[in-house]
This record gives C-alpha cells, sequence and structure tokens, in this order.
C-alpha cells in the first residue's frame, strides 16, 4: 500500500464557488470517534487520524450529533499536528438561533481551529433559523463554506428545493451503489448550480461490505486497480462528476488505507459503473 501511494495521488476535484481543490476521499467520524477518553480507541483513532493526513486526506466530517467525536477529532489532530493540513466540516444540529451559535461556537473550540471550513445544518434541522445565521457568519469571515445534509433519501426533494431557492456551498447526501436516488435529480441540479457534493454512507454503514463479503473480487475491480470491494464500491461512486468528496469511517488503519487507495486513478466510466451496479445486483 505504501509503494501505490508514492508513485500516485488521491485525486482531488474543486469545489465548484471557489476552485479550491479537496481530496476526494474523506474521512466520516459517525460512532467511529465517539469514544470519550477511553485509551485503547484513542490510540487507534489517533494513528487513523495521522495516516490519514499523511497519505493525502483532507476533509473531515463530523456533528454536535456524534457524543464526543468533535472533541475527540480535534484533539488527537492538534497532537499529531496535522490541524491546519484538514479541511474542517462539522454541524449545526439544534432549535433556536442562540442555541445554534453555541453549538457553533463549541464546534470551533472543540475542533481547535481559528475558523471553520464548513459548517452543513445537519439533516435539515431548523435549516431557515441557521441558514440565516450561516449566511452571517460566512459574510463576517467566521465560516469559508455552509452547507445543508441529510442521511435519507427521502429527504431528498426538500433539499432539491433548498437548492433551487437558496445559495449554499456544499450539500451532503447518501449516495451508494444500491440507493441511487440522488441521480435523478439532487446530483444533476447540484453539477448545474455549482454545489459541492459530499457524499454520506458511501459504503451504506457496512451494509455493503458485508454483502459481499466472501465473493471473490471481479476482474473489472482489478483493472482498475482495487485490492478490495470497498475500493471498488466507493471508486462507483466517486466516478460521478458531481460528487465532490465521499467521507467513510473507520477506526481500522487497514480499512482507512483501503479507503485512500479508492481515490487513485483509473476511475470506472458510465458503462463500468453499470457493471459494477449490476454485478453487486446478483450477489
Amino acid at each position: 500500500m505504501d509503494k501505490l501511494f508514492s508513485q500516485t495521488s488521491i485525486i482531488s476535484r474543486p469545489i465548484p464557488g471557489t476552485g479550491e481543490l479537496i481530496p476526494i476521499i474523506g474521512l466520516g467520524t459517525y460512532l467511529t470517534f465517539d469514544v470519550g477518553t477511553a485509551p485503547a480507541p484513542l490510540r487507534s483513532l489517533r494513528a487513523i487520524i495521522s495516516r490519514f493526513a499523511e497519505l493525502g486526506g483532507g476533509l473531515v466530517d463530523t456533528s454536535p450529533m456524534y457524543g464526543t467525536a468533535e472533541s475527540v477529532v480535534g484533539n488527537l489532530a492538534a497532537e499529531a499536528c496535522v490541524t491546519r493540513r484538514l479541511f474542517w466540516a462539522t454541524k449545526v444540529w439544534t432549535t433556536g438561533k442562540a442555541t445554534g451559535i453555541a453549538q457553533m461556537e463549541a464546534s470551533q473550540r472543540f475542533l481547535q481551529v481559528d475558523q471553520l471550513d464548513l459548517v452543513q445544518i445537519h439533516n435539515l434541522m431548523e435549516w431557515q433559523t441557521h441558514l440565516a445565521t450561516l449566511q452571517e457568519w460566512k459574510s463576517s469571515g467566521r465560516i469559508r463554506y455552509l452547507g445543508i445534509t441529510h442521511y435519507h433519501p427521502g429527504a431528498l426533494p426538500e433539499v432539491a428545493t433548498i437548492l433551487r431557492n437558496y445559495s449554499v456551498d456544499f450539500v451532503q447526501i447518501p449516495y451508494n451503489i444500491t440507493i441511487r436516488d440522488a441521480e435523478r435529480e439532487v446530483l444533476p441540479l447540484a453539477a448545474d448550480l455549482g454545489v459541492a457534493v459530499i457524499v454520506n454512507l458511501p459504503l451504506g454503514h457496512g451494509t455493503l461490505i458485508r454483502t459481499v463479503q466472501g465473493q471473490p473480487l471481479p476482474n473489472l475491480a482489478i483493472d482498475l486497480g482495487c485490492q478490495d470491494w470497498a475500493a471498488f464500491l466507493l471508486k462507483f461512486v466517486i466516478a460521478n462528476p458531481a460528487v465532490t468528496c465521499v467521507v467513510p469511517a473507520t477506526s481500522d488503519l487497514t480499512h482507512l488505507e483501503i479507503n485512500l487507495s479508492a481515490g487513485i486513478l483509473p476511475l470506472p466510466d458510465k458503462n463500468q459503473r453499470e457493471q459494477i451496479a449490476a454485478l453487486v445486483a446478483r450477489l
């Protein structure tokens, strides 16, 4: 794996609104970084955040909803001296303007940054209130980008309505080889409007890996440089040109390296993506 990363680098894609490049494979923190002060998990996660930065990862996605994840990942990045090398994406997940401001200020302290790169409205909770605050914060330089998120395909019509009627920099949505609802409207719309797309659940909370477990890796995966099913499934997602970044979560160092390897060329073309989908559908 070291040889692979020494020979090439992870693909970066531009944030449409500014052209700033971010690596296409990010790091999620849901569940995995919610470990409090437990020594053994902290040791493993310290290695995760260090290796993530070392191999060219960029965007770290977290939220106040994720328990202690914000403080844990913020502390570990500071200890590893990689805070400034990462792109920090968190969320606001509460009701009321004042409470939202207090929550975002706490997130900034937990992540130990002078400026938050991206704040997203988590699962559209009271989005009208928080969007107004985020616009104020962006104008004053307290955040660099603002966005909206949802984890459920059923919310995509509302997401699309917001994209059409309000100015946001990022949208975060569920999308993977078996959950393709976003292809119908939100992904093309984001591309047309110049909105960056973060994909959550690219491996379906691990359910997709369990589906293919024990199955031989297809020849197409090998042709695409994949050494593992996870990389093959991630390549399906990031090959969609509307996708800016995916945020798989892991606390396993080997899995992290496999995930990051998915961001190395080549990527499947349109016909190959449909072949991948058909392969998985038969399993």
